[in-house]
Order: structure tokens, then C-alpha cells, then sequence
């Protein structure tokens, strides 16, 4: 069973900056792509960005330019610097591995997640 594990939330005023980092179980190049999602109080759980397995990363419009998303194959972890941070950044940050198999089996996989707040 696959597991995902968030760590790196907390309390940040507005302006500064957390790393979370999402620690797999598992070698992360088994995944197609890894993502971090986030879901505020009342809202939908919306994509964050992510990084396939060929190292292309993409972003939601409201982070580009202030979030990065690495990884680090040798210690199964991929990580989301973000920087400049908002109060509408507040939310808890999940972390997703999606997989695809022959035959057409599909995987997703989700941490626990981690709470960011950013508030003054």
C-alpha cells in the first residue's frame, strides 16, 4: 500500500514562506505525476501544481511565480516551496501521486495533509 506523508505546515505571516514536503513510500518515478492540491474552509480541493515523471511541472495561475515544486528521487520526496505567501494561501495542502498500469489500471494516492495558515 502506498503511502504519502505531508510535513512543513504551520503558521507564516503574510509575505513569508513554508516548504512542505510529501515523503512516498515507494520509489516516486512508479508514479506518472505528483501533485500538490489544497483545500481552504468552504472551498473545493483545487490543484496546486505538479511534476510528472519526465520532471515537467505546471501550476494554477494564482501561484505561478511564487510556488516551485521540486524533487528528490534518491530520498522519495517531492516538495513545494512557496514564497510570498497570501492569507488566501491559507488551506490544508494534500499531497497526490496518480499511477497508470498496462491494462488500463489506474491509482491515485493521497496523504493525510498538512495545514498552512497565513495570517498576521
Amino acid at each position: 500500500q502506498v503511502q504519502l506523508v505531508e510535513s512543513g505546515g504551520g503558521l507564516v505571516q503574510p509575505g513569508g514562506s513554508l516548504r512542505l514536503s510529501c515523503a512516498a513510500s515507494e520509489n516516486i518515478f512508479n508514479f506518472n505525476r505528483m501533485d500538490w492540491y489544497r483545500q481552504a474552509p468552504g472551498k473545493e480541493r483545487e490543484l496546486v501544481g505538479g511534476i510528472a515523471r519526465g520532471g515537467s511541472t505546471n501550476y494554477v495561475e494564482s501561484v505561478k511565480g511564487r510556488f516551485t515544486i521540486s524533487r528528490d528521487s534518491a530520498k522519495n520526496l517531492v516538495s513545494l516551496q512557496m514564497n510570498s505567501l497570501k492569507p488566501e494561501d491559507t488551506a490544508v495542502y494534500y499531497c497526490h501521486a496518480y499511477a497508470s498500469y498496462p491494462g488500463a489500471l489506474q491509482y491515485d494516492y493521497w496523504g493525510q495533509g498538512t495545514q498552512v495558515t497565513v495570517s498576521s
